[in-house]
């Protein structure tokens, strides 16, 4: 009988996964908003197209996930930025007026 304390053999194996990218997902959606709620159990990321001068936009992908994957994906984020800067110099992020914390993207 197994020591019920102990992990089964091979549960701490990293398992490997296969992802699959279809050709209309790789060529990507150009977005230049998005919109960040949240609930107590998932955040939504809306990730918006708008036209210059145009009164709407077009919501080109919608991400729900819970708040540890979000995190996690604003540490990834975090880290990519900062290698980007390193690489290529600070990006200037100024210029408009933002939109109330936590609602919009720009």
């Amino acid at each position: 009988m197994s020591d019920p304390k102990q992990p089964a053999p091979g549960a701490n194996k990293p398992v490997q996964v296969k992802i699959e990218l279809d050709p209309e997902t790789a060529q990507g959606a150009y977005v230049n908003m998005a919109m960040v709620n949240h609930s107590e159990t998932e955040f939504t990321m809306d990730f918006i197209y708008v036209q210059p001068q145009e009164p709407k936009g077009k919501v080109r992908a919608r991400i729900i996930t819970s708040p540890k994957h979000l995190k996690r994906l604003l540490f990834a984020l975090q880290d990519s930025l900062a290698g980007y800067e390193r690489k290529f110099g600070v990006i200037d992020a100024s210029g408009g007026t933002p939109p109330p914390a936590g609602d919009f993207l720009n």
